[in-house]
Order: structure tokens, then sequence, then C-alpha cells
């Protein structure tokens, strides 16, 4: 029986704008040629945005917001449940700041002792100084949990390939 393969959460933000969206599935894609990939922007499928649609047609403001909160924290949870169960996150970094809910996942993987590799693509400068590529406490807890931020998804190929021991 084949050992069962390292499942990678991929935390990003490239589900927001058709314009990344196939970058994100280049991006899965390469990624799946080592490791399982549970990407959150396919939880739900057209149920999950039919549902948002419903809610926010709601005339009444109070109603309307308690139907996307619920729907919010189902999410959340969802998002949640996966991080404990993959082995490794991946993140992209890419922006002006690393998108907040990136940063939570990266976080909340490195209080779970999971390990997390960041992907910044993104050229312009993102550190709080000369020191880091991106926000310096987003990097301490990739370095911290022994990965480390890389330039390209080459890069983050042979990366994630090391880290599960295909190297």
């Amino acid at each position: 029986m084949p050992p069962t393969p390292k499942r990678a959460y991929l935390a990003s933000p490239l589900g927001f704008a058709a314009s990344t969206e196939a970058f994100m599935r280049e991006l899965k894609a390469a990624l799946g040629a080592i490791v399982a990939v549970d990407n959150p922007w396919d939880f739900g499928g057209p149920e999950l945005g039919a549902e948002f649609a419903r809610a926010q047609a709601i005339v009444g403001h109070d109603e309307r917001r308690a139907a996307l909160h619920a729907i919010n924290g189902r999410i959340a949870a969802e998002n949640e449940a996966a991080i404990r169960a993959c082995d490794l996150v991946v993140a992209v970094l890419d922006g002006v700041d690393v998108d907040s809910g990136t940063a939570s996942e990266i976080g909340f993987a490195a209080g779970l002792g999971k390990s997390s590799f960041g992907l910044r693509t993104d050229s312009r400068l993102a550190g709080d100084n000369l020191g880091s590529r991106v926000n310096l406490q987003v990097e301490y807890w990739i370095e911290a949990g022994g990965g480390r931020i890389v330039g390209d998804v080459d890069a983050l190929v042979e990366a994630v390939r090391v880290w599960a021991g295909e190297r």
C-alpha cells in the first residue's frame, strides 16, 4: 500500500479576484505533483455562492448581517479544520501587505506546530525594515516553523519537495 501523501493547505487571497484565479489553479497543480492540496477557495462549491447571494438579498440590515455572520463562521470553521488536518501551510504573500486572513492562517498553523512556506513574487517592498521581506511577525512564524519565503513557483515546489522528503 503506497504511503498517504502529505497534505498542504493553500493560504491565499487569490480567490477574491478573477485576475488571480488562473495563477491559483497553476499553483495548486504545481504543488499537487508533490502533496495533496487543500485549497479553501474550492470548499463550498457553487452552493456557497448561492447562499451568499440569498443572504445579500435579505432586506433587513440586522437579518442580513446575521445570515452573513453565520456563513462566515462556517467558512472559518471549515478552514480551521483543514489547517488542523494538513501537514503544511503554503501561503501566497503578494500584495502591499500580506493578506490578513493568510497571515492569521500562518499564525494558527505555527501555534499548532506546523511548518509554512511563503511565496512572494511581488517586487514591491513590504517588510518592516531591510531585514524582512514581509511583516516581521509573519516572516518569523514561517521561519520558526522550519519554512522559508521564496520568490517564485519553481523555488516553492522545490522547497516543498525537500520538506516532503522527495529530495
